[in-house]
């Protein structure tokens, strides 16, 4: 029945930690003299802490041989802390022969915990099953020599008193006197073969990574680091015996990687482990090392000054610390990954293939790059442009699946478009420092995509600017051939009628010659339409300054103009590109900021001209989208090459700024035609009442009409 392995389970995790508690009870009530000098073990760790997790694995699969090994294993080690310590308080209290009988379950129980989870479970795991049918004698050495040595131990003489650590012999009551002079030989024996089994179990998992499949191999990684850890740890407990915690403690968490790889929980982490701890042991090494040996060389040099070295030991630390942490990585990373898996030679490759082509050849050296260094099976970059936004661009290499890794990219605050990162592909570890790989590549892949968004911005700004000449020349064409021809073809008309009509009727030539006045002026009229969509008149007649300052209507904010330089000699396109660039940005404010004040600063430079006007308004949005103005300030400043920033915060108001290039005139040069001087241009104090001459962005001013 399905309850009743998870029932027995459920008892060994009570049973092994309750053994192991109380006989660590029972060892602390001891007298000094029966204390042992290493009565801790790692055995302890595993009562403690196997029992648990095997239960935990035989309630989500109780057939599961791994989880009943780790749990004979746990119960093993609880029953070797209980005997070993019942028979230390049995000894104590005078019951020799009670103790060498309770010796006997203590000796079974090192013998269980000792084969079930330091041989067995390593050739077992994480499958159950070993690796091949070969190691099948790994394991019979294994048992075979533990069974020895637990023979031995079963019927082995009492050993002498002298050099025996208690205060009595505890007897054998199953000794063999007769196989004494054979006891040194059998234990030899019986260790050797222990001795060979224990690496061979570990070197099983080692095999079985090679074999497998990246899943695989991080079921496989978990398990392999943590014994091969615990063999290290042992190790230096052997050198050093205050160390021996080490090993224990680390013994307790072995059972926590194997729940994590037979689940294939979360197995994502166990390269990260291993690389960070590789750094951890290097830079405690290295810099300990340094640390110790120059403290220890300033106190010989400078002795009685140990401040002195102190400081100095300290400062060299960490002038190493940084560089060695760079360094341990990158080894760290070649180690796990190869060449390929190191973030800063792949960046160099990168940076060398984006310096050999345009931007669509960037794109996709890109995405190569990327698809290798991360060991997927496909990458994909999509380029969107800002308004609208639409795909501009996009380069894939291999297939991304249906759920693939989404990644912003963004340039200098603004999204330029997405990287997809596809699933895992095959490879010789998997890579767990996905992170540092796309944190160094991932900016230049946004630089790239910037470069292909602007190329592709260029292009269409190019489109417009033909489309909208074109559409100008055809709206010119159909006003002069169908509005203005059209007039002064009737109006000649008039005038012959009218010249008819002079003697014979001389007031009906008189009421032609009004009707041919009337006529006149809507010729100007048309002709100041046709002048002001080419140039606003207002710059020829105020000047640029003022005539930016009246484009704000009475009931507009408070505008303060601020201008600095001379800038009666501009270029015309750029007078034009000003004048409507701070129309449209009014326009703006007039509908969306509900400001009080607007502030327009005016600067002449060297070799540019310097547009700002801010505003305390309610600022921009989060997540906003250019618009149609937006778009069109930006477009005219790219038409001449200049730069184009808006900025804002919720609440802070928005600021909008402008440079255009506007290179000074040579010396003795002619002042630019159709840009006349204004004697006020210099500053234009704020003031919430504006010129009679001033207009509404939307309906600006124009001249007088014309009379002829």
């Amino acid at each position: 029945m399905a309850w009743a392995p998870r029932a027995v389970a459920a008892v060994l995790a009570v049973v092994s930690p309750a053994l192991v508690i109380a006989g660590v009870v029972i060892l602390a009530g001891l007298p000094s003299e029966w204390t042992l000098p290493t009565l801790a073990t790692p055995l302890r760790a595993a009562g403690l802490t196997f029992p648990v997790f095997a239960a935990f694995l035989i309630w989500h699969r109780p057939r599961l041989r791994l989880a009943w090994l780790m749990a004979a294993g746990g119960l093993g080690g609880g029953l070797f802390e209980f005997g070993q310590a019942t028979m230390l308080a049995a000894a104590a209290g005078g019951e020799l022969m009670l103790a060498g009988a309770l010796k006997l379950p203590t000796v079974i129980g090192w013998a269980i915990a000792t084969l079930t989870l330091e041989m067995l479970l390593p050739l077992y795991s994480p499958d159950s099953r070993l690796p091949s049918r070969r190691w099948r004698v790994v394991v019979w050495l294994g048992a075979v020599s533990i069974a020895v040595e637990t023979l031995r131990q079963f019927v082995r003489p009492d050993p002498p008193y002298q050099g025996y650590p208690l205060p009595a012999v505890i007897p054998n009551p199953l000794q063999i006197p007769a196989l004494a002079p054979y006891d040194t030989a059998i234990w030899a024996v019986a260790w050797a073969g222990i001795l060979v089994t224990l690496p061979l179990a570990a070197l099983s998992l080692l095999v079985r990574f090679r074999r497998a499949d990246p899943v695989v191999r991080r079921q496989i990684g978990w398990p392999l680091f943590m014994f091969a850890g615990y063999i290290v740890l042992m190790l230096v407990g052997i050198a050093a015996p205050g160390l021996t915690w080490l090993s224990i403690v680390w013994a307790g968490l072995i059972p926590v990687s194997l729940v994590v790889s037979v689940m294939r929980y979360r197995l994502y982490g166990i390269d990260t482990v291993i690389s960070r701890t590789f750094v951890a042991a290097g830079l405690l090494a290295v810099v300990g090392g340094v640390y110790f040996g120059v403290a220890a060389l300033s106190s010989l040099l400078v002795s009685g000054y140990d401040q002195i070295a102190g400081v100095v030991s300290a400062l060299l630390t960490g002038a190493f610390f940084q560089p060695l942490r760079r360094t341990l990585q990158r080894a760290a990373d070649r180690l796990l990954y190869g060449p390929v898996g190191d973030p800063r030679v792949l960046a160099e490759r990168l940076i060398r293939e984006m310096r050999q082509g345009d931007p669509a050849q960037a794109l996709a050296s890109v995405v190569g790059v990327l698809r290798e260094g991360l060991a997927v099976q496909g990458v994909a970059v999509e380029v969107t442009g800002a308004e609208p936004v639409v795909s501009l661009a996009a380069t894939r290499s291999g297939q991304v699946g249906e759920r693939p890794r989404e990644v912003p990219l963004v340039w200098h605050g603004e999204r330029v478009g997405r990287l997809l990162v596809g699933p895992p592909a095959a490879r010789r570890f998997p890579v767990a420092h996905d992170e540092r790989v796309l944190a160094t590549l991932v900016p230049y892949a946004a630089d790239v995509a910037h470069a292909v968004r602007m190329a592709a911005d260029l292009q269409r700004s190019r489109e417009r600017i033909l489309a909208a000449r074109e559409e100008e020349r055809r709206r010119l064409r159909r006003d002069l051939h169908d509005g203005l021809g059209q007039t002064l073809s009737g109006l000649a008309m008039i005038v012959n009628i009218a010249r008819i009509n002079l003697k014979a009727s001389p007031e009906t030539a008189d009421g032609l010659l009004n009707e041919l006045r009337t006529g006149m002026d809507a010729v100007t009229g048309d002709l100041q339409q046709l002048v002001y969509g080419l140039r606003p008149p207002a710059l020829d007649e105020l000047g640029l300054a003022a005539a930016v300052h009246a484009l704000a209507g009475p009931d507009d904010p408070v505008t303060e103009l601020r201008t600095e330089g001379d800038l009666t000699d501009l270029p015309a396109a750029v007078e034009v590109a000003v004048y409507r660039i701070a129309q449209e940005a009014l326009t703006n404010v007039r509908r969306h900021a509900r400001a009080r004040r607007v502030v327009i600063e005016l600067r002449r430079e060297a070799d540019a001209v310097r547009l700002v006007i801010a505003d305390d308004g309610v600022g921009l949005p989060p997540g906003r989208r250019s618009g149609v103005g937006l778009v069109s300030m930006r477009e005219r400043t790219a038409e001449l090459g200049g730069l184009c920033l808006v900025t804002g915060e919720p609440g802070r108001g928005t600021t909008v700024e402008v440079r255009l290039p506007a290179p000074a005139p040579h010396p003795g040069s002619a002042t630019h035609a159709g840009s006349a001087p204004h004697p006020s241009s210099s500053s234009h104090p704020g003031s919430s009442s504006h010129p009679g001459s001033s207009a509404n962005p939307a309906s600006p001013a124009r001249p007088r009409a014309l009379r002829p």
